[in-house]
């Protein structure tokens, strides 16, 4: 993997994923939100985000993490993809998690947060914390 694009509805995981692949393979991440949303969260202008993203895309080496639903110009950074990772997860869900994760930073910040995906995740963290109590 070099040229990675990964896509999904907001709330999917998108960017913990960027993140998690971008520490295991060492490639840059680029955020294209951080690019896309002016000071005022207005949208950049579909010919001028083609460019932007065609600046991005120069390099041989990245993970770009972001799907701005209508007003991206996805053509651009697809063309110089060697790899699409597409999260497709309801958008219940998604919504779920994007509500969860901003209630958590906002009101237990200092707690440490462990997010259990499946019942299997589940019985290690409680085998885990009963070997602690012994």
């Amino acid at each position: 993997m070099e040229r990675v694009v990964i896509l999904g509805r907001g709330g999917a995981g998108k960017s913990t994923l960027a993140a998690a692949l971008g520490t295991a393979t060492g490639l840059p991440v680029i955020e294209l939100d951080k690019h896309f949303w002016g000071p005022d969260l207005e949208a950049t202008p579909p010919d001028r985000w083609a460019v932007v993203q065609g600046e991005l895309a120069i390099t041989d080496r990245w993970i770009m993490d972001g799907d701005l639903g209508p007003y991206d110009v996805l053509d651009v950074r697809l063309r110089r993809a060697g790899t699409v990772l597409l999260l497709d997860h309801s958008f219940p869900r998604c919504a779920w998690r994007a509500l969860l994760i901003n209630a958590i930073a906002a009101h237990a910040g200092h707690a440490t947060l462990h997010v259990l995906r499946n019942p299997r995740a589940k019985a290690r963290f409680v085998a885990r914390e009963l070997t602690r109590r012994t």
